[in-house]
């Protein structure tokens, strides 16, 4: 399972990319839960964010979902967090 992350907003407004291939990870099981979690609590287009909050993209095999704070749900949280701190 292919999983991107791309955070656009923020104060600086500096947009970062990540992605993760859940192919050869001995947690990809986990993952790909987690993965399906986020995107069935997600948005099929962006929605209203705050001011210099960050908004995300999240592409799940394919799949294109959106999501912003701070009104991300626990899944969402952790998905994001694992793609950008191990992703290239």
């Amino acid at each position: 399972m292919r999983i991107q992350v791309r955070r656009t907003g923020g104060f600086a407004g500096i947009e970062k990319v990540s992605e993760v291939d859940t192919t050869a990870r001995t947690d990809a099981e986990e993952v790909r839960a987690l993965a399906e979690r986020a995107v069935a609590e997600a948005h099929e287009t962006p929605p209203v964010g705050v001011p210099d909050g960050f908004s995300y993209q999240l592409t799940v095999d394919g799949r294109t979902v959106h999501c912003a704070d701070p009104r991300l749900t626990e899944a969402q949280r952790d998905l994001i967090s694992l793609v950008l701190k191990e992703g290239a």
